[in-house]
């Protein structure tokens, strides 16, 4: 399959699977290139230059806020995104609406040719 069709799918749900990784939980960039990866068994396997520009966005917006660790013995300071009330309202309309296309797409491509 040609990757360029991939992308562009990819491309359209990515902020909404990034809300919901950090809806979860506060995480770290590299924390959610790892469960991204995993939890789509290796389907969203993304590059920070990606991620980055999408955590900017969501901040920007407002959707989520950005907070530093505290550093503890020899460990470094990691910069966390936790979801805002915000970012959850989004959240559940952006994955009613992917359901909404789910269900269209499902049905055109189930119909008979």
């Amino acid at each position: 399959m040609d990757v360029r069709y991939e992308r562009q799918l990819k491309r359209g749900m990515l902020e909404m699977i990034v809300l919901k990784m950090i809806s979860k939980a506060p995480s770290y960039g590299y924390q959610l290139l790892s469960d991204m990866d995993g939890e789509s068994e290796g389907l969203f396997k993304i590059k920070e230059g990606t991620l980055y520009p999408i955590l900017y966005r969501l901040e920007d917006d407002g959707m989520i806020t950005s907070q530093w660790s505290v550093p503890k013995d020899k460990e470094v300071s990691k910069k966390y995104y936790v979801i805002t009330p915000e970012g959850e309202r989004t959240l559940g309309e952006l994955i009613d609406l992917w359901k909404r296309y789910e269900q269209a797409v499902s049905r055109v491509l189930e119909e008979q040719r």
